[in-house]
């Protein structure tokens, strides 16, 4: 049965070799999404109403690193390992071993933008808006660079399945190549679902729709996704056969839905199509 199924491409996970610093394809993953990002955050706060200043989301990159790296590492900590990182502290620190958490990055993101929105007088649910059509491309490059590196693979596919595949770390048993189907839908999917939505003014005006959309947009496909994924040795299938990853999603569906009703019920850009940011 396994001998029409694909095997793992074994893609060198080291993009390139500077001198004796290795640049993995996870790392490149982070810098291109988060220039990339920029960019487009930056094109799309400026429009109306205006939501941050260029020099804002210039100051904005910086932070929102912080609360990719800080989030997604203490997330991994607190809900997947916590009493292993109990007994062992130090591994807190070593992130080149692996384990970031985007639920836990979504929290350390959503804590940076309020800090960031108050410090400089923005309207958060404005600022938020304009920052969560991009996150889906770090998502995508995120689960192309899981793939590369050969990890997070699916559960075990019918052997009738044209794209199953035989990971090397993962047994004989031809499984769901699982992280290019997350890289679909949280990416390229939820991209498409976001960049529509930012292009209309009845949207912008309702400040906080953009911002439920993306929390209820992941967390569906997540969810979907998680059908398929293998869960985490460590953690295995929690009660009615879920997973961490779905228990997690639903949170983030219900402040979804919580935020576009909230948004429907609000309009509040009408009145600032030309009059810049609104920093109440």
């Amino acid at each position: 049965m396994t001998e029409s199924a694909l095997h793992f491409p074994h893609i060198d996970p080291v993009a390139l070799h500077l001198g004796p610093l290795s640049v993995h394809w996870y790392a490149l993953a982070y810098i291109f999404s988060i220039y990339i990002g920029w960019k487009i955050a930056t094109h799309l706060a400026a429009l109306p109403p205006q939501s941050a200043t260029r020099e804002q989301m210039d100051d904005f990159v910086f932070w929102a690193m912080i609360g990719v790296v800080l989030g997604g590492r203490l997330g991994y900590v607190l809900f997947y390992q916590p009493g292993y990182y109990l007994t062992h502290p130090a591994a807190i620190l070593q992130v080149w071993n692996g384990g970031m958490s985007f639920h836990g990055g979504a929290l350390g993101v959503i804590l940076t933008l309020a800090i960031f929105s108050w410090r400089n007088g923005l309207n958060f649910l404005a600022f938020s808006d304009r920052i969560v059509p991009v996150v889906p491309i770090g998502l995508g490059l995120g689960r192309c660079a899981n793939f590369i590196n050969g990890e997070l693979w699916g559960r075990p596919a019918a052997h009738h399945l044209p794209w199953a595949m035989i990971f090397p770390d993962a047994g004989p048993l031809p499984r769901h190549p699982s992280e290019l189907y997350e890289a679909l839908t949280e990416g390229v999917v939820l991209l498409t679902v976001m960049f529509w939505a930012v292009r209309s003014p009845w949207v912008r005006a309702r400040f906080g729709f953009l911002s439920g959309l993306f929390l209820l947009g992941y967390a569906v496909t997540r969810s979907s996704c998680e059908i398929f994924r293998e869960p985490d040795a460590f953690i295995g299938y929690l009660p009615f056969g879920v997973t961490m990853g779905q228990v997690l999603s639903i949170p983030m569906a219900v402040a979804g839905i919580g935020l576009i009703i909230y948004a429907m019920r609000h309009s509040r850009g009408n009145s600032m199509m030309a009059g810049g940011a609104d920093h109440g």
